[in-house]
This record gives C-alpha cells, structure tokens and sequence, in this order.
C-alpha cells in the first residue's frame, strides 16, 4: 500500500513592516469594516476610544464586500493616503 500526503511546507516569505509612529497622538485612524456581525460597532467604540484617549481622528473607512474579500486597489490608495494607521475589525 502506498500512503500519499497531500499537505506541503508552508512558503516562507520575506514581511516588511511598516515602521511604528512615535506616538500614537493625533494620528489618523482608518477603519476597515470586513462586514462580519458587530465589526462596525467594534470599530466604532474603539475608534471613540482612541479619540478620547489619543485624539486620533477616523479619516477614512472601507467597508468589504465579505469577509473573504480583499480590498480593492482603489481602497488601499485610498487608506495610505489618507490614514496613519489602519484597523480592520472581525466582529462576531
């Protein structure tokens, strides 16, 4: 009998970071909604949080199609533009 294994060695890639900002005081927030139950409402207490805390601002939010979407190119623009720092929600 001949046993097959169907599995692989994960590919090891190279991840550059983005470098962390000195402080996080006044930075713009951008929110990524990836639609899932309570990922808006999450967002949004923590970005009233981070405001109250940090005075960061929401400059832009994109909202997925599904959870299993990724953001189109437009978004992503969009976000560097116009954003410090990105948080995406998971809800449930």
């Amino acid at each position: 009998m001949k046993l097959f294994d169907p599995t692989s060695k994960p590919v090891e890639r190279a991840i550059e970071l983005a470098p962390r900002p000195a402080s996080p005081r006044g930075l713009r927030l951008g929110l990524v909604d990836n639609t899932k139950f309570n990922s808006d409402t999450l967002l949004e207490k923590l970005a009233d949080r981070l405001a109250a805390r940090h005075h960061m601002t929401v400059s832009a939010t994109n909202r997925k199609r599904s959870p299993s979407h990724e953001i189109d190119e437009a978004g992503i623009a969009a976000l560097r533009a116009q954003a410090d720092l990105v948080i995406s929600g998971i809800g449930d």
